[in-house]
């Protein structure tokens, strides 16, 4: 299996990985529990991560497994969250709403719902400074701005606004091996859930041709759930699971293949791909020792 490596929308592991350093961004993803199933959110949003599953509590696992610690807070008004912020950095800050986040030229300058994790490294007297890792390190927004994004009214994901992780600490270490081998247990506690469901409802609406999924899926659900699939099939091997590194990478090539049919707009074919590709999942779980 060929490790993929470029970009992709890995914005809480790419974020964690800046504040425990010396652990692969890939392997971060993978100890989230990101790869191992699919769902239909009540917004009707298909992802390719197990029903339930959300970044807030993924960071938390991995944050864990490495042997970490560190503090989260939330909520409060603005101005505590600000004084919380200027007290904290470096701090991973997210859910913010990335269509806030002005300073990326393809922002919509409005509150989409879209969650996004950066890393503050400063806040001056005007301006928040962040490496954020859609490509953009040392980017600024006034404090109101960042506030806004921050707030996160739109973003359904999770609870809470203005949520901060800071004092970061290894309390052991923990080779990411290790951590690997110890969230096989909760890998296939997300694969007990009825993710081929889901993407069997996700086939039937491309069978219907409804576009609004196709694009979802196009442009962002799929790839990033084609490469958390890659991803996990790299560990699962280097963990020495590898017929569930095996079907993993299969899942990885089915879903790959389904890219060009979405944007060609092929929507029976899609419906074919995801039909095929959904018994894949109950298939992980069973052969995940």
């Amino acid at each position: 299996m060929t490790s993929y490596v470029g970009s992709g929308a890995y914005c809480y592991a790419n974020s964690l990985a800046m504040m425990v350093r010396d652990v692969p961004m890939t392997a971060i993803e993978v100890l989230t529990g990101s790869p191992f199933g699919a769902q239909v959110e009540d917004t009707g949003l298909p992802w390719f991560d197990p029903p339930g599953w959300q970044p807030d509590l993924g960071l938390d696992r991995a944050i864990d497994l490495l042997g970490w610690t560190c503090t989260r807070t939330s909520g409060g008004s603005a101005d505590e969250a600000l004084a919380r912020l200027r007290a904290s950095c470096p701090a991973l800050v997210g859910p913010v709403d990335i269509g806030l986040l002005t300073h990326q030229p393809w922002s919509a300058g409005q509150a989409v719902g879209g969650d996004h994790w950066v890393v503050v490294t400063e806040v001056t007297d005007d301006v928040v400074v962040f490496h954020d890792p859609d490509g953009f390190p040392y980017a600024t927004l006034p404090i109101p701005q960042f506030l806004e994004a921050w707030r996160a009214d739109e973003i359904t994901s999770v609870e809470g606004s203005y949520i901060l992780r800071t004092d970061f600490e290894r309390h052991h270490q923990v080779p990411v091996e290790d951590a690997l081998r110890a969230s096989l247990p909760y890998a296939r506690d997300w694969l007990s859930r009825d993710s081929q469901q889901a993407v069997e409802q996700m086939a039937d609406r491309l069978a219907a041709e409804d576009d609004g999924i196709r694009g979802h899926l196009a442009g962002l659900a799929g790839p990033s759930g084609v490469r958390r699939l890659n991803d996990a099939s790299i560990w699962l091997a280097a963990i020495d699971q590898h017929e569930a590194a095996t079907v993993a990478a299969d899942l990885a090539r089915q879903l790959g293949s389904l890219q060009f049919t979405l944007t060609s707009r092929q929507f029976s074919r899609a419906a074919d791909i995801l039909r095929a590709l959904a018994p894949g999942y109950p298939k992980l779980r069973a052969v995940l020792a």
